[in-house]
Formats: C-alpha cells, structure tokens, sequence
C-alpha cells in the first residue's frame, strides 16, 4: 500500500461537516478498474506535493489510484452541487463521476489540495450515468489542465492518468480511465447556489465559513468576511478570464457548476486554443447557440459571478453584491490590457495602446493570421525585419499597423534584445492544439503513451525551445479543422 501518500491525506472536510446530515457530500467508494496500467505520472506535479518518486512509480500507487488499494483510514466522498447549464437552471447535479479521495497538506504552510479520481464509478449524483470516464477525454483534461499550469494560468492540476481494459459504452465501447485530479479546492458556484435554492441560508453561511477557515484564515474573525469572500471570487475571476482571452483559451462549457470559488480553472471538457484569430470561435460542438464563444467568455463570467451573489443574498446585503459585481468589469479590462500590452513587448499599457492592440486583432481577424504563431513571431519585430509581414493577405494595411507600432516602440527605454526576451516569456511558442491532443490520443488507443508524455514535457515549458518538437511549432495541419469536440465523453 502506498502508505506515505495515505498518511499524508486527511480529510478536514469530512470532518468539518461530519455532523450534517451529509448534506453537501455523501461517502463513495471507487470502483476499481479491470488490468489498470500507467498512462503518464506527473513527477513535476508530485514533487510540488511531497510525494516520493519511488512511490510514484510503484504498483501500490496504481492501485489506490485505479480504485483497487483503498486503506481503511481513507474515507472517499463525492459533493453535491447544483447549477445554472446553457443559462438555464438545471437544479442538483454533483460529483457524478468524480471522488475525492482526501486533502494533502503542501509546503510549510500546509496548504491543502484535493486529491480526486475523476472516471473511478457511480456515485449519489451520476444521475443514472456510469460515473467512467473515456481515454481521451481523459488525456485531454491530463495534458490542458498542466498546459494552463505552463501558461501561469490559475488551474487544477494533474497528479497521473491510468487506462484499462474496463470496457466504457458511448458512440462505441472505449477504454476507462482514471484522472487523478489534484485542486486547492473543488467548491463550485453552483456549491452555493445548491443550498441557497433549497431555502437553506445555514448551509450556505457554514459552506462559506468553511472556504474562509481553509483558505483565508486570517479573515475568521473579521466581520466583512463573506465580503471579502466575495469580493475575492470576482477579482480572481476577473483576472483569470483575462488571462484566458490573452492566450486564446476557450474553455467551452462555462456553466455556473464549473466556475472555482478560487477563480482557478476547472472541468476541461470541450476546451480549444484557437487557431486563427476568430472572436466568434466556439470550441464546443454541443454549443449551437454560441453562448460560450471566445468574444462571450468575459461577459458570461460576469452572468456567472451574478449568479454566486444571488446565493449570497443571505450573507451581504445587496449593496454589497452591487458593489462587489462592479468591480469585475474595471479589474478584467485592467489586467486584459496589461497583459497584451506586455504581449507587444511595452513595459506599461497606456490608453492611447488599445488601438494599437485593437487595430493589429482586427487585422488577424480580417486575414484569419493564426493568434499564437503571431504573437510568437512579434516578439522578432524590428525595422529590418519583413517576415512578420508574411503572415497578412492585406501587407498594405499592415504597413500601416507597424508604422504605428514602431512609432510607439520607439517611446520605449527598453532595448530591442530585452524587448524580444521578455515578449518570449510571454508569447507561447507551444499551446495545446486539438490535433497534438488528438496524435496522443490515437497513439494511446494502441497502447502507444509516449505522445503523452512527451506532450506533457514541452506544455510543462511552452515558452521554451523545444527541438525536438519543431513539428508542434507552426500552423496546424489541415485535418485538423475536421476535429470535433462535444459534452460528450
């Protein structure tokens, strides 16, 4: 058994709401897998927690994280939650194929992370499903969710992902998979809203309470605490949302059940980086309406963030909702801007650069200029330099943008060599494409997982030259605008 790992997991939620009636959580046990074997383990991600590179390469790890070596001092739940889908109430959802195995104290301060088997079995909310989750939608979520962590973006994490020869039944019988998902917390919006719409103002203020107490302990005692709880969902929202739209992150299914307390990214399903800049981009299948499209993601977070207020309402008055919702506009634009400002290489934004950035978005929208590669090749931008010019169908209209835009560096004390390290340290060389997923994916199908875990290495350093890996560096091949992501896994 790997007992060093089962040691360290202790389980403050379950205690701290031991005598409720179980009515946030309710006690699960995995269902083990059939012949699991390792798809990848994350050492980068495990040696963050402490945990022991022998032991992640042992088979007792494999079998506590397949569901098959549970110890007796591990007591599994999965949480109930409900929710706003599509924009429409969809009442109690919950952990349907996720549970969590315990909490792993990091570092000297002891932060707690969740430990969660996504993919391990039926539990109370699986709605009449099979709680399994399928192989690729698996490595998808495996490679995005460290991919995001390379971006410096908010996000759960990735501890291992196992397959089997658990037969899984969708379009086709697929393989099971096991995710092990790893998260400074997994309260949801729609946690809140669970209890708030079951007239239930107790089990809102005690959810709360405990939010605070685990992560902002130094608020206990103060009595603008579910203030500043608020007030820290909308800020921390605010900036990750920016940071998504910077890179070209969409995640695709923005529902309130999906939005982190934290402001941290979770539930990859239907995500896409886009390929050609495209506002209207809709990286899900399921979506027909569009109301998750790239250009709706900072509005729809707001709609979201007015959703956890209303379950607030038992907590603040509705001044304080007001004037915490206010604040998310002004601090996304501030951070939004800051970040493209450094992505054109200027050390501070200036009102004068959103026309600058505006007009150049305009530009990549009208010639369809990939969003990354660009972004990636300005950082070589210099007077003598004609190859970013290749990039546009319209050279005229772009002359006209560079003129500009040397205009504006030349206001810049930094120099041209400094210039271009930090817009490197910004740009991505390397993102999470769909078809790089979809090579890895093909090749595990076969029993091949070296894809994965080479893709896991480059994502882990995506502003990095990576050699090896100059095939994952330009424009996507054509079949890959034949991939198509849904809900559906």
């Amino acid at each position: 058994m790997s007992i060093s790992l089962v040691k360290q997991l202790n389980h403050h939620f379950f205690d701290t709401f031991a005598e409720s009636d179980h009515i946030y959580c309710s006690s699960v046990s995995p269902q083990p897998l059939d012949n699991p074997i390792w798809v990848s383990r994350n050492g980068k991600l495990a040696a963050e927690l402490g945990i022991d590179t022998k032991e992640l390469a042992s088979e007792e790890l494999l079998a506590l994280m397949s569901g098959c070596g549970l110890s007796d001092q591990l007591k599994p739940i999965s949480m109930v939650y409900s929710g706003h889908q599509f924009g429409v109430w969809a009442g109690q959802l919950g952990d349907g194929r996720a549970i969590t195995l315990g909490e792993i104290g990091v570092g000297k301060e002891g932060e707690l992370w969740d430990l969660q088997l996504k993919g391990a079995g039926s539990t109370p909310y699986s709605r009449f499903a099979d709680g399994r989750a399928v192989l690729r939608s698996s490595i998808r979520e495996y490679l995005c969710s460290e991919a995001m962590y390379g971006l410096g973006i908010p996000t759960t994490r990735a501890l291992c992902l196992i397959n089997s020869d658990t037969p899984v039944y969708r379009e086709q019988v697929e393989s099971a998979a096991v995710l092990c998902r790893v998260a400074r917390s997994h309260i949801r919006f729609g946690s809140f809203e669970h209890f708030h719409y079951r007239d239930n103002p107790e089990a809102v203020k005690a959810l709360a309470d405990y939010v605070i107490a685990r992560h902002f302990p130094a608020w206990i005692n103060d009595k603008d605490c579910y203030l500043k709880l608020l007030q820290n969902t909308v800020l921390k929202t605010a900036h990750m949302i920016a940071q998504w739209q910077a890179v070209g992150f969409s995640h695709g299914v923005m529902n309130t059940d999906n939005m982190s307390i934290l402001g941290d990214t979770i539930d990859y399903g239907p995500f896409g980086f886009m390929d050609a800049y495209d506002p209207q981009f809709i990286c899900n299948d399921s979506d027909t309406g569009g109301r998750y499209s790239f250009k709706n993601q900072p509005a729809v977070a707001l709609w979201n963030l007015n959703a956890l207020a209303t379950a607030f309402t038992s907590l603040l008055d509705s001044d304080q909702l007001v004037d915490c919702l206010k604040q998310y506009e002004p601090e996304f634009l501030r951070r939004y801007r800051q970040i493209m400002a450094k992505k054109i290489g200027l050390e501070t934004y200036q009102p004068q650069d959103e026309t600058l950035i505006n007009d150049l978005l305009a530009l990549m929208e009208q010639d369809r200029v990939d969003y990354s590669l660009l972004f990636r090749k300005l950082c070589d931008f210099s007077p003598s330099n004609e190859s970013i010019r290749d990039y546009f169908i319209d050279r005229d209209k772009f002359d006209l943008w560079a003129n500009a835009y040397r205009k504006r560096l030349a206001k810049e004390s930094t120099t041209e060599a400094a210039r271009a390290k930090n817009m490197r340290a910004i740009n991505p060389k390397y993102i999470l494409r769909n078809y790089m997923a979809q090579i890895a994916i093909e090749r595990a199908q076969q029993g091949d997982y070296a894809e994965v875990n080479r893709l896991l290495k480059i994502l882990h350093s995506p502003f990095d030259e990576h050699p090896d890996a100059e095939e994952y560096a330009g424009l996507p091949p054509d079949w890959a605008a034949d991939i198509s992501v849904s809900c559906s896994s």
